[in-house]
Order: structure tokens, then C-alpha cells, then sequence
């Protein structure tokens, strides 16, 4: 249980650069920079399957179906929806949808043999730190203005879409690793890398800049090492960590353990402005923290 938990930690820690990166890549789209993170993550995927071809097997059709099918809810799919959210109603509502996702992967990846009043601090703990992140901005700047009518309730559902879609992710992927033990953490990463890497591909051609434009910026060489560094730190290295969370872990404590990324977003985020945290952030990170310990000692 103790190797989970800090895998799971360890995973939050990496995901949350992501939320840092864009400030380190001016002048580069959000659709670029997760296209070249996740092209980097299927890259490194597909190299480490091909130095380790003796030692690890191919996916069966119906494992790479499945590592397809998640590549979609849990990556490409779920950005891209998140993408288009913004666009339409803007940033403020869309990131309050997605921060309730640890809340919804803690209620419907409930052990059975866990009661609710167990689980009730750390679900209580969690939300009442979502509710003061919702004032703290992370430097992701607003794209546009909220707009309204019909434009804005797409958005509104794009966004529901998005929180679905990764929701589905985190408890599925659970569940398709705990039914398949013969697939090791590694394996099933780089099968997800390649599949997330084709659809990164895909989303470039959709929605893309064209190649003389990314050629044109005037930190291209910055720009490439932070698709590089995301791709393999907060992509492979962080659905490896992830899928061992994921073996050893219920979806529930799974769930809690999301809250991590946020914690370490605004810590990157402090150190990026080289400020120190303010009333809110700081009470917002002592909630996280205690839900975190709630948790896993509800989970013993």
C-alpha cells in the first residue's frame, strides 16, 4: 500500500509541471504543446518497446484496442475536449469542472466493503480545498472571455465531457490492470504512449499551428526540451507511476491521491514566480494534505 501512495504521489508531482509549462513556452499554443508532449510520449514508448522487445511482449489485439480506447478517454480525447470547453465559456467554469474529478473517481471507485461515514472526512477535506483553489490562479491565463448564450452551455458541456471522460479513465484503467496482472506498469504505459502518440498526431493535423509557424518562434529550442521533458517526465514516467497507484491502490484512494497534482501545480507555480503563498493557497494546501491522511487511513 505504502509503494501505491507514493507512487500515486509521485505522479501528482509530475503532473503538475503541466500546469508551469505553457508560462515556459510563450508564443506556443495549448494544442501544440500537448500535441509535442504526447507525440514525445509515444516516442519514448515506442523505444523502450523496441530496446526491450526480448523482454516484453506485444499487446494482443484486444489489449491494444483497450490501450486505444483508454488513450482517448484518459489523454488526446479528454485535452481535446478540455480545448474546446475553454474556447467556448472560457476559463474559470471549465477548470471548476475538472477540479471536482478526484471527488467523482473517490465516490465511484468506492471499495465495497468501505462505509461512507469512513470515507466522509477525507471527501469533505478535499472539497472545501477545491472550493479556495477555485481563487488562486495557477498562471494559465484566461483564453477568452466567458461568453453566453448557446456558445457558452456548449462549453459548459464540453467540459462535463472532459471530467467524464478522465473520471472513466482513472476507474477503467484500475479496473483493466487489476483484471490483467500479466501486464506489468511499464508495458501497459508504453502501449497507452503509443496510442496517445497517434492520436497526438492527429490532434495536430485537426487543430494545430502549420510547421513553418513552430519553426518561425524564437524559442524553438526551449519549446522542443519542454515537449521532450513533459512528454517523458509528466507523460511516461507519470503513467507508470500511475498504473502501479492503479495495481495496488483502490480507485477511491486513487481519487485522493489526483489532489496531489494541484498541490504541486501551485508549489511550481510559487517557485516560478518566486513568490510565497498566500493566505488562501496556504489553508487550500493544510486541506488537501489532511483529506490525503483521511484517506489513506480510512482505506487501511
Amino acid at each position: 500500500m505504502l509503494k501505491g501512495i507514493l507512487a500515486g504521489l509521485a505522479a501528482g508531482a509530475l503532473w503538475g509541471w503541466v500546469f508551469v509549462a505553457p508560462r515556459m513556452t510563450p508564443g506556443l499554443s495549448s494544442v501544440d504543446l500537448t500535441a509535442g508532449r504526447f507525440v514525445s510520449f509515444g516516442v519514448m514508448a515506442a523505444l523502450v518497446m523496441a530496446f526491450t522487445r526480448a523482454t516484453h511482449k506485444l499487446p494482443t489485439t484486444a489489449q491494444a484496442l483497450a490501450a486505444l480506447g483508454m488513450s482517448v478517454l484518459g489523454f488526446s480525447g479528454y485535452y481535446l475536449l478540455l480545448v474546446l470547453a475553454i474556447h467556448r465559456a472560457g476559463t474559470e467554469v471549465p477548470t471548476l469542472i475538472i477540479g471536482t474529478i478526484p471527488i467523482w473517481v473517490m465516490l465511484l471507485g468506492k471499495p465495497l466493503g468501505l462505509k461512507w461515514a469512513t470515507l466522509l472526512p477525507g471527501l469533505v477535506l478535499t472539497a472545501a480545498g477545491l472550493v479556495l483553489m477555485m481563487n488562486v490562479p495557477l498562471g494559465v491565463p484566461q483564453v477568452v472571455p466567458a461568453p453566453s448564450g448557446s456558445h457558452y452551455w456548449q462549453g459548459i458541456a464540453l467540459a462535463i465531457a472532459a471530467a467524464v471522460c478522465w473520471t472513466a479513465f482513472a476507474i477503467l484503467n484500475a479496473a483493466w490492470l487489476k483484471r490483467h496482472p500479466e501486464v506489468n506498469a511499464t508495458e501497459w504505459a508504453n502501449w497507452l504512449g503509443i496510442a496517445t502518440g497517434v492520436g497526438a498526431v492527429l490532434l495536430w493535423l485537426v487543430a494545430g499551428s502549420s510547421t513553418n509557424e513552430l519553426l518561425a518562434l524564437d524559442n524553438i529550442g526551449l519549446i522542443a526540451i519542454i515537449c521532450v521533458a513533459t512528454g517523458i517526465g509528466s507523460a511516461w514516467i507519470a503513467t507508470i507511476l500511475w498504473n502501479i497507484a492503479s495495481q495496488r491502490l483502490s480507485a477511491s484512494l486513487c481519487g485522493q491521491l489526483i489532489v496531489s497534482e494541484t498541490l504541486f501545480a501551485l508549489l511550481y507555480s510559487l517557485v516560478w514566480d518566486g513568490t510565497w503563498p498566500g493566505g488562501l493557497q496556504l489553508l487550500a494546501a493544510v486541506l488537501f494534505t489532511l483529506g490525503i491522511l483521511a484517506s489513506v487511513r480510512a482505506h487501511r
